[in-house]
């Protein structure tokens, strides 16, 4: 099979746009660089589409890695014949290879191994033959000094029968159809818990967690991926057993339909193989087989709506080039502030003590007051851990000078960023403390510069994120980051090492060499200066140009989306038009009046010169929302504050297959089950929420002793 073709079966993409998005990535090319810079070579596939076509491109190289290896094995034992090899070359997956290959996979110590070593393979072919109604007889022609009798000679026989059937590709199929259409999973709780059910299982939280799986069955078909997941963790906690079932003596007759011929004593002997091969065989492989399937799809669900939640995130709103004073809240240690330049340097840093035990609001408030106004604050941010709230009201009780919001930041994966090398290296000088408060302002400034320092596993926006395929999710993870930063764009002169590192074509060693560069030479004043970066080639130039952004740059395409290539096309736009360049930007009348297929040449044609346009339109334009204050319910302190039916303003800050979990300004966040975000069926938790969203929900029910709040969306 055809690498373009494998990935067609698979995608359903047009031929020519894969087999130019397979060239464009065997000259390594990246995804968001094919996907914004070769929309004529491509047919305009978008980022999601030619991931696919990287994805299936994997795939077809380990696949065929595979079938190269199985081929040598079988040519090594003197078995490869070319309609063999042929078979094996056709296979259109792993699983249809493996199959094939099985009866090849011989291992010394099986049951059927031994047995054809005693010479008893002639027997089970005579048996399977089903023409003889007197076995035992022809049995007793194998006995020896390792066969006592008959009986150990039609046992023998029928271990190699079992293997025969277990290597039946019809059958396996057979089974796996019925696998996937019927079985069951169960689960019971382990013994020793449920003989001390009445201490280890109340006292238990981590068992707790999970009581609903103590005795449950449904078909496995019909398991949705949490819940699934959820039943595997509690079996690898050793809280509960799991069992795949399915009806086995309707599969059992449909094996016997398949081999049993005759009614003699010879389809006696095959019943009995057939049982044995099914349940020693052929039930434990695909049932573990089943099951694998059914656990890395739920991985990849999962892994999913991790990946929504993170590109929402890391788009989050940025407040912008703002003088931030933040706030990293605490009582007993204090509340650590630092002040930040507009650019996220660190101006100052203390710590004030307005709760309790030292109390001293009034100390706190006068120095709030004093930092703003030396500092020349326009934002305030504050940490949404331990304190916040009572932090928040101290803030709303200074008197500023001059007007200042205030927002709450969520904390997520700020303590493991200021223990981190990234943070020591930034602010060697400085503790853990005060590195996670400038991360706090920082969030607020930019949360994709900021958070692309932090491990997206750290950021508290995914649903058994630590129990899913690790090497899926952190690839998956990545392309996310990449993604994100580039369709935004990175300032050359002021991102740091980790946020380049995500730029088309820098990766992390290119990016410590334009910190370094930028550090001994200043700041860039043109892309063209950034090919003197060591080591920056042109391959690199060409992949990651287009992202980079110089701000109040001589030439002001090199604060725009237009890649380098393009510049004279521009020009000549300029020129034709009778105006310079900084007159055609912005000018959206005279842009629209320009006929584009004039400038159409061999590779850039309409897509590429109409998305020019649009970026000219509105050059360097960030495309996420600007923050916005929001304020909650003063009134709602913790659990017990919450009353059945009040509506209470709150934030999203996970949303998972099953509904969303929302901020609602105490420590415990609030499930608005997926059954509670519309009147209508929800098919997609997406499609109704974002994270970050601030919305308004109802409080429906209470459990203060498992805390867990019970809200509905309300749309009023």
């Amino acid at each position: 099979m055809l690498l373009t073709s494998y990935i067609q079966k698979h995608t359903n993409l047009p031929e020519k746009g894969i087999q130019n998005t397979v060239n464009l990535l065997n000259q390594e090319c990246t995804v968001p660089f094919i996907s914004r810079y070769r929309k004529e070579a491509t047919g305009g596939l978008d980022e999601v589409q030619i991931g696919s076509i990287v994805q299936y491109k994997e795939q077809f190289k380990a696949l065929e890695k595979r079938k190269s290896s199985i081929i040598k094995t079988v040519d090594e034992q003197d078995l490869l014949t070319p309609e063999l090899k042929a078979k094996f070359e056709s296979a259109e997956d792993l699983t249809q290879l493996e199959d094939l290959y099985l009866p090849f996979k011989k291992s010394k110590k099986t049951k059927a191994e031994v047995a054809r070593k005693q010479g008893l393979e002639p027997l089970a072919k005579i048996i399977m033959a089903q023409r003889s109604d007197d076995i035992k007889f022809i049995a007793s022609k194998y006995l020896g000094p390792e066969i006592q009798n008959e009986d150990e000679a039609l046992e023998g026989a029928r271990h190699i029968i079992a293997e025969w059937i277990n290597e039946r590709t019809d059958i396996r199929n057979m089974i796996r159809n019925q696998l996937e259409r019927f079985a069951l999973i169960t689960t019971k709780v382990v013994t020793a818990m449920k003989e001390d059910a009445s201490t280890a299982l109340s006292t238990s939280e981590k068992a707790q967690k999970f009581r609903d799986y103590f005795d449950w069955s449904e078909p496995l078909n019909r398991c949705p991926s949490h819940r699934l997941l959820a039943i595997l963790r509690a079996e690898s906690e050793k809280i509960i057993r799991v069992k795949i079932e399915l009806d086995d003596e309707r599969v059992l007759d449909r094996i016997h339909s398949r081999i049993i011929k005759s009614k003699n004593a010879c389809a006696d002997q095959i019943e009995l193989a057939i049982a044995d091969g099914y349940k020693r065989l052929l039930f434990p492989s695909l049932s573990n087989e089943l099951l694998k399937n059914a656990k890395e799809k739920a991985d990849d669900e999962a892994i999913t709506v991790f990946s929504k939640n993170l590109r929402q995130l890391l788009l989050g709103a940025p407040l912008g080039e703002k003088r931030i004073l933040a706030i990293d809240p605490g009582f007993r240690t204090g509340c650590k502030v630092v002040c930040l330049d507009a650019q996220g340097n660190l101006l100052h840093n203390e710590t004030i003590y307005p709760h309790a035990p030292q109390n001293d609001t009034t100390g706190a408030i006068k120095k709030l007051s004093s930092l703003a106004d030396a500092y020349k604050i326009e934002a305030i941010a504050i940490g949404n851990g331990t304190a916040s709230r009572e932090t928040e009201r101290l803030v709303k009780r200074v008197t500023f000078k001059n007007p200042i919001e205030v927002f709450v930041v969520s904390e997520a994966g700020a303590s493991i960023y200021s223990a981190s090398k990234i943070a020591r290296d930034e602010f060697p000088n400085y503790d853990v403390t005060v590195r996670g408060a400038v991360s706090i302002g920082r969030r607020l400034a930019d949360p994709l510069a900021e958070l692309v320092k932090i491990d997206p596993k750290s950021i508290g926006v995914g649903q058994y994120q630590h129990d899913v395929d690790q090497t899926k999710l952190k690839k998956s993870l990545d392309t996310v980051v990449e993604s994100c930063v580039n369709s935004v764009g990175v300032n050359i002169n002021t991102a740091s090492v980790p946020l380049l590192s995500y730029v088309s074509g820098i990766g992390p060693k290119l990016a410590e060499n334009i910190v370094a560069h930028r550090k001994k030479h200043g700041s860039f004043n043109s892309r063209k200066e950034i090919m003197e970066v060591p080591r920056l080639g042109g391959k690199a130039f060409e992949q990651g140009a287009g992202f980079l952004r110089i701000k109040d740059a001589k030439n002001p395409l090199d604060d725009s989306a237009v890649h380098p290539e393009s510049y004279p096309i521009i020009k000549q736009m300029a020129s034709d038009k009778k105006k310079g360049l900084s007159e055609l930007i912005g000018n959206k009348a005279l842009l629209r009046e320009i006929d584009l297929k004039k400038y159409c040449t061999e590779t850039i044609g309409l897509p590429t010169l109409e998305d020019i346009i649009s970026e000219l339109e509105k050059p360097g334009l960030d495309r996420r929302e600007k923050a916005k204050v929001f304020t909650f319910d003063q009134n709602i302190k913790s659990l017990t504050d919450l009353r059945e039916g009040q509506l209470l303003p709150g934030i999203v800050n996970n949303i998972t297959n099953f509904g969303c979990f929302v901020d609602i300004g105490i420590k415990e966040s609030g499930l608005i089950h997926v059954s509670n975000l519309a009147d209508t069926f929800v098919k997609d938790v997406s499609a109704h929420v974002s994270l970050h969203q601030q919305i308004i929900v109802k409080v429906l029910s209470i459990d203060i002793q498992r805390k867990r709040i019970q809200l509905k969306l309300h749309k009023g």
